[in-house]
């Protein structure tokens, strides 16, 4: 079966699905409604994709609204292919309607084209493929959508609650070829337990997600305009970013644009907080300065957290990595920098996470997700490389990365693609897009793998 051909002549109905789930701005909205946990949208694009499954006669099931899945095929086995449809905020700096699915320059641009809806449709359209195909089954394929990735999983740890874990199973919401290595992912925050003095820093905040760099970050401080803005936009120029200064009624408000990346590298991006605290941490004396010191000192050029003694790297993994992800300050009342912390497969967390921190600060665990690892020498990962070195006519070779994926929630399960080796990482970034020719092609590698894994042969 010539699957690219057929997922070239399929172009326009994959286009079409994923403009149509592009359009649903389904961000987490932390006021639930009844039959909608995470927000009316989330639960809207849910509904997309069990709607889908249902007109084209597949075995559909809701679980408590925040997960569901696709079924077909026959077997004790169950293939699980895991996809997600919620998308981190749209943030600043599109040039695209960032939920208009536009279509340039063979470019598909939107919250999620890339990070999770594209290659979720991706997965859906090689499932069709085969089943259209008329192969028989010798395992039933379920594909999984979750509502809750990237705020924390809750969607399908609910779903394993209640639902049979896959035999063996896929994400395609990473890169290729497979990633068998996911770094541990931990929530850590660090926060000022006492306070002394106050100083001219007001309130001061950055980021919303931990798993995004903050591509903005405000601070209100007193005093006059004319004494802040000089020093602060000379600040800004030798840094090469954006921001101002403007005259407020509580004093001045200094604004920094830096630019948003993935947390799992936080180097591909521009931390606005870092740099602004950079500037404010020499013009402050009491606990606004401590905070701003504290948070320019260990984490300007440091993402890899050296400075607080907690670097690490292996062979599997690479790089302990670090992003202070939401920072928030209000004096007397909270001075805290809640951090994701990507830790190497072998990074010995409980003994290396007590260390000791500056008078003053403490560090606390809010959550732990361990690292996930298949080996190499499965079959199963045999099988994937197989399927994608038949697409590709690439070596598929095994990566490891920070990010995480629903691949660590089964008990055999990688990330799958679909990023391609050389492919610009845009997800979580402004005028996020997909390219439509690699999307087709990740279509095609998709039904070789599913057909490999779960047809007779």
């Amino acid at each position: 079966m010539d699957w690219q051909l057929e997922a070239e002549k399929r172009k326009d109905s994959i286009i079409k699905d994923l403009q149509e789930l592009i359009s649903i701005p389904s961000v987490l909205n932390d006021e639930a409604e009844e039959g909608a946990p995470f927000g009316k949208d989330v639960k809207r694009a849910l509904d997309w994709f069990l709607d889908q499954g249902a007109v084209r006669g597949y075995k559909v099931k809701n679980v408590a609204d925040v997960a569901g899945h696709i079924e077909t095929g026959n077997g004790e086995e169950l293939l699980g292919i895991l996809g997600h449809v919620d998308v981190v905020p749209a943030g600043a700096g599109w040039t695209k309607d960032p939920f208009g699915g536009m279509v340039e320059n063979g470019k598909l641009y939107g919250r999620g084209a890339i990070d999770d809806k594209g290659p979720t449709i991706a997965a859906w359209a090689a499932l069709n493929m085969v089943k259209d195909a008329g192969f028989e089954f010798t395992k039933r394929v379920r594909l999984i959508i979750g509502t809750d990735e990237e705020s924390g999983f809750r969607c399908v740890d609910r779903y394993f609650e209640t639902e049979e874990m896959p035999t063996i199973g896929f994400a395609p919401d990473a890169d290729f070829p497979i990633i068998n290595a996911e770094k541990g992912i931990a929530s850590v925050a660090l926060t000022m337990s006492s306070w002394q003095s106050a100083d001219a820093l007001q309130s001061f905040a950055a980021g919303n997600r931990t798993n995004m760099v903050p591509d903005l970050a405000e601070a209100v401080v007193t005093g006059a305009l004319t004494d802040w803005q000089p020093p602060f936009e000379a600040f800004l120029a030798q840094h090469g970013v954006a921001g101002a200064a403007e005259a407020i009624d509580d004093g001045v408000k200094l604004t920094v644009h830096g630019k948003s990346a993935h947390a799992m590298e936080p180097e591909d991006g521009v931390n606005a907080g870092i740099l602004l605290a950079l500037f404010l941490k020499e013009r402050l004396a009491g606990d606004g300065g401590r905070f701003t010191a504290f948070l320019a000192d260990h984490f300007y050029n440091d993402s890899r957290g050296r400075k607080l003694g907690l670097d690490f790297k292996d062979e599997v993994s690479g790089d302990t990595t670090l992003n202070a992800g939401v920072i928030r300050y209000e004096h007397g009342k909270k001075a805290a920098i809640e951090v994701s912390m990507r830790y190497s497969i072998s990074f010995p967390f409980e003994e290396r996470i007590g260390i000791d921190m500056p008078e003053g600060f403490e560090l606390t665990v809010d959550s732990n997700s361990p690292p996930h690892h298949v080996d190499a020498a499965d079959p199963f990962i045999k099988i994937l490389q197989t399927a994608y070195e038949k697409q590709t006519g690439d070596k598929a070779d095994l990566l490891a990365i920070g990010g995480g994926t629903y691949a660590r929630v089964l008990d055999k399960g990688v990330a799958f693609g679909m990023l391609f080796p050389g492919e610009k990482d845009v997800a979580h970034q402004a005028d996020e897009f997909v390219d439509i020719e690699n999307l087709l092609k990740a279509v095609a590698i998709y039904a070789e793998a599913i057909y490999q894994l779960a047809c007779k042969q």
